[in-house]
């Protein structure tokens, strides 16, 4: 929402899922239309390796762990493969070293679908590695959802205020 208040409601998760959806579209968009310029070996092996090092490890580890707690290395590898930054850079080395070419695309069809389709992002440590609501976030949202809006005298409640 803003860099104090570092939530999401419903409603602003859902926008900014659809901005993600808008680059995915182009990137798709891209790779039908240079469909046979793709070289798929390349295009599969980037595609994967996101989540064969950054994800595939923490989630075996979780499954394994008796209660859900693993090693920060594995959110570490995940917020690393997973990062727009890193895969840009990794981009830009091959585009000089090797050629630019359309294989590239799976970079961001793999991240902005992770996303756009599933609302992953990256993973704070404080957090299981899969998905479970954390205790004090269901608190926060009761509060949220109960509170008045700052200097307006709105009730948030039934108002879509934060995302389930």
């Amino acid at each position: 929402m803003d860099a104090k208040n570092r939530f999401e409601t419903r409603a602003t998760f859902l926008l900014l899922r659809m901005e993600w959806f808008g680059g995915l579209v182009v990137c798709a968009v891209l790779g039908v239309r240079h469909f046979s310029e793709i070289r798929w070996g390349v295009f599969v092996s980037l595609f994967v390796v996101i989540d064969a090092i950054g994800y595939l490890p923490g989630a075996l580890a979780f499954r394994r762990s008796p209660d859900g707690r693993i090693s920060r290395w594995y959110f570490v590898a995940y917020n690393t493969m997973h990062s727009l930054v890193t895969w840009g850079f990794v981009a830009g080395v091959w585009a000089v070293l090797v050629e630019p070419e359309w294989a590239l695309l799976a970079l961001p069809l793999h991240l902005l679908g992770d996303r756009a389709l599933f609302g992953n992002s990256l993973k704070p440590f404080g957090v299981l590695f899969e998905p479970h609501r954390h205790p004090a976030y269901g608190e926060f949202e009761r509060v949220y959802l109960n509170s008045a809006g700052v200097g307006s005298g709105d009730s948030r409640r039934g108002a879509d205020a934060v995302r389930l």
